[in-house]
């Protein structure tokens, strides 16, 4: 355990991969502010000491993994011309379903001050499912340019439908449902694959 009075460093991280591994391994309804610290082998109230409460700190775990796959999102456009369409959007949208995504939005969801949190920082503009959505069709119009992306193909259709269809498998899926991948994988490809 880290001493007392001694900087910890990256805490945020350490402790929201520590709530990740706690959601996989036991479920989100074992997440508390005990078993984040316990599991970062650091001290009980550190989480407080960084964060206005347990709601806060769900909150900024669930935007920090959004802004995650925002920025790998927005990094698709140097993508167009290389590799296949529809792997490059499988490698972003399943980054969705990766470190407890499904169980993570469930717990904020069932924590009504975290969904408030939640909503009030993306209306804010914090990157989420809007700055996805908006990187995805960015990305699929350039390819369209470069003629691996029909011209009959709308962009921001396609790109509703991949990101709602994310959005939709996330908060509908929890412990003991099918793996979301398989059946993202193939809305992909139905709607890109020439």
């Amino acid at each position: 355990m880290s001493p007392r009075g001694v900087a910890t460093p990256d805490i945020r991280e350490r402790l929201f991969s520590a709530a990740e591994r706690v959601v996989e391994r036991d479920g989100p309804g074992a997440l508390t502010s005990r078993s984040v610290t316990a599991e970062a082998d650091c001290a009980k109230g550190l989480l407080h000491a960084h964060f206005a409460g347990f709601d806060a700190f769900v909150a900024e775990l669930c935007l920090d993994r959004f802004a995650r796959t925002a920025a790998r999102a927005q990094a698709l456009s140097g993508l167009a011309g290389e590799g296949t369409v529809a792997g490059n959007l499988d490698a972003v949208v399943l980054a969705l379903f990766d470190s407890s995504g499904a169980a993570l939005s469930g717990l904020a969801l069932s924590r009504a001050a975290a969904t408030q949190r939640i909503r009030t920082a993306l209306e804010g503009g914090a990157p989420g499912f809007t700055a996805i959505q908006e990187a995805v069709t960015g990305y699929l119009e350039d390819e369209q340019k470069l003629g691996r992306v029909a011209e009959t193909v709308d962009p921001d259709t396609v790109a509703l439908a991949v990101v709602g269809t994310a959005h939709h498998l996330l908060m509908t899926g929890g412990p003991g449902a099918p793996d979301p991948r398989p059946v993202m994988r193939r809305v992909v490809a139905a709607l890109v694959e020439r």
